[in-house]
């Protein structure tokens, strides 16, 4: 038996980061099996079928390592609605299924409740198709349904708890359930791995494959992904889309390395491990079944710890896009002309070490490229008190008679500045700092002033000197 497995996402106009730790368990569990990973794209509501949202679907898969042309599809589930259809009316002629006009008005008016389930009215009486009429399926007054679930054993379920769901609606459409499962038989689906929210209707979906004469899948219900309140990640509430990590700087390497933690550990006391370790070593039975969470620290400390694994070239190279302002990356504050590839590359190996997202790289190095640095207001007043001028007259007066602009130089030279006044080179260097970079954290500043030259150094610290008058 070839092992297939499916990753079924909605287009919804983001890709939500549990869908890609799924994806990335599906397409890792198939590989291992010498599978194959089927895309589908389940797009039956018409307000979420739009081509620039499987784009995103697609593009997104690309990014964590899942490429175009590696698996089977991209299927849409609206192409397969005349077997949908047809699954619903052999449940009906075979008796598995019956129509039903209860209107929730009516079950509560019978039951006396708005919490209990539909009460089984139309069961036995025959009702006929036609408009408005749901197909309801006749669940077993007894039993159980027992699911072989690779990560949560065996959870069996009582029949007689089960209601009689809706599986076609009134106007004749068939609903998740049922198609989902029609899908699933079409296209020969062998292993099921999904997320734990689905659980509750795999019962429901097992005794559909019954019903229908083939043998369910084998299951894998992954844990949940929860916030720091150890509430299920919403897309109203927290910061859920890949596509918001991407455009922030993060590196595909450190989420997918990341969402694989999500529920599972490699072995040994590691956690950052190559992608080759983790291909070899995830298991499905291995899987915790309690909620995992989302850390967003921890994942920001992981990709700092990728970025600095880059060799400097692939650093210089990554940080494109945030520097020129290419694909879906916000413009930098300085125009394309401004922008110098060799003073950034001078200065990439200081950065590289200072960023833990690569957009972070802009306020790291936008003095380089403004013609006058942007004055952090807050650092300029917190730094330019009593003595900050005749700090800057002395270094500029310093710095002006330097045979040679470099870092060891522009340094001694200002430690004797501070010396002179009975001052560490950190306080001496502040107002440096913020007349040139407009900031009181940042690269190293010696570094700094070597590669912005001498010229454009000493016009800046002359302009915060006019600015203390």
């Amino acid at each position: 038996m070839t092992v297939r497995v499916r990753f079924a996402p909605s287009p919804t106009g983001m890709f939500h980061v549990g869908g890609a730790r799924s994806a990335l368990q599906n397409w890792i569990y198939a590989k291992q099996q010498g599978g194959v990973f089927v895309l589908r794209i389940e797009d039956t509501d018409a307000a979420r079928n739009k081509p620039e949202w499987t784009e995103g679907i697609l593009s997104a898969l690309d990014w964590i390592g899942i490429s175009r042309g590696s698996y089977e599809g991209p299927h849409f589930q609206s192409e397969n609605a005349g077997e949908h259809r047809a699954a619903a009316a052999r449940l009906y002629e075979s008796g598995r299924a019956y129509y039903c006009d209860c209107t929730r008005e009516d079950v509560q008016a019978r039951t006396g409740s708005q919490y209990q389930g539909y009460d089984g009215y139309h069961r036995d009486l025959g009702l006929g198709p036609g408009e408005g009429r749901a197909l309801r399926f006749r669940t077993p007054d007894e039993g159980l349904t027992v699911v072989v679930d690779l990560i949560r054993g065996e959870p069996t379920f009582e029949n007689k708890l089960i209601e009689d769901f809706v599986i076609a609606r009134g106007d004749g459409s068939p609903v998740f359930l049922l198609a989902n499962v029609v899908d699933d038989m079409t296209m020969g689906i062998t292993h099921v791995i999904r997320a734990e929210e689905h659980l509750p209707n795999t019962p429901k979906q097992q005794l559909l494959w019954d019903a229908l004469g083939v043998k369910p899948p084998i299951w894998a219900h992954v844990p949940v992904v929860v916030n720091e309140k150890r509430q299920k990640l919403s897309k109203r509430r927290d910061k859920v889309a890949l596509e918001a990590y991407r455009e922030e700087g993060y590196l595909a390497g450190a989420m997918r390395n990341y969402l694989m933690l999500l529920g599972w550990a490699p072995s040994g006391d590691r956690e950052i491990v190559p992608w080759s370790v983790i291909e070899d070593e995830f298991r499905l039975e291995e899987v915790n079944p309690s909620p995992a969470f989302f850390d967003e620290k921890k994942l920001r400390a992981f990709n700092g710890e990728y970025i600095r694994a880059l060799p400097v070239p692939e650093f210089i190279d990554a940080c494109q896009p945030w520097l020129t302002g290419t694909g879906t990356i916000a413009p930098p504050p300085w125009q394309p002309e401004e922008y110098d590839a060799d003073a950034f590359a001078a200065v990439a190996p200081l950065a590289q070490t200072r960023i833990a997202v690569l957009s972070e790289i802009v306020p790291n190095v936008d003095f380089l490229f403004l013609a006058s640095p942007l004055i952090d207001e807050a650092a300029w007043t917190k730094t330019m008190k009593d003595g900050s001028a005749d700090l800057l007259d002395a270094a500029i007066a310093a710095f002006e008679a330097l045979d040679t602009w470099d870092a060891e130089s522009l340094k001694s030279t200002l430690e004797a500045v501070g010396a002179e006044r009975g001052l560490k080179l950190g306080k001496t260097q502040a107002p440096v700092r913020v007349a040139v970079t407009g900031r009181t954290v940042g690269l190293p500043l010696f570094e700094s002033l070597e590669v912005l030259g001498r010229e454009r150094t000493l016009t800046r610290m002359r302009a915060a000197r006019v600015r203390l008058v």
